[in-house]
């Protein structure tokens, strides 16, 4: 389960047996996250029915906290901190997904449905 992909091969697989360009779909995909950066930034929630919720929330400061690298004690001011909360149907998704299986067994994205709701 350890495999990745990236945005190209999110691109490929979008651009196969559609009209869309892969320019064009790489225009979509950027304006996408563009547009869910922008809306978690200025502090509103988005969420993606099936999918799920992008948003910010507010972590608290602390006086003595320690720095990794170095073991140095500083200290950390409140900050806001990117988080994504899986929907209902991409949990049970995942819930369904065998621990032994290779890493690669998933990662076929032609086999991925991107029309099914």
């Amino acid at each position: 389960m350890a495999g990745k992909v990236t945005k190209a091969e999110l691109i490929e697989a979008l651009h196969a047996g559609r009209t869309l360009n892969r320019k064009e779909i790489h225009g979509l995909i950027d304006a996408l996250f563009d547009e869910i950066k922008g809306a978690i930034l200025s502090g509103k929630t988005v969420e993606l029915r099936g999918f799920g919720t992008f948003e910010v929330k507010l972590r608290k400061g602390r006086k003595r906290a320690r720095n990794p690298k170095t073991g140095a004690i500083v200290s950390v001011e409140d900050h806001g901190v990117a988080s994504f909360r899986p929907g209902r149907e991409l949990k049970k998704a995942a819930w369904t997904i065998d621990p032994t299986a290779s890493p690669t067994a998933g990662a076929d994205l032609a086999a991925v449905d991107i029309d099914a709701k």
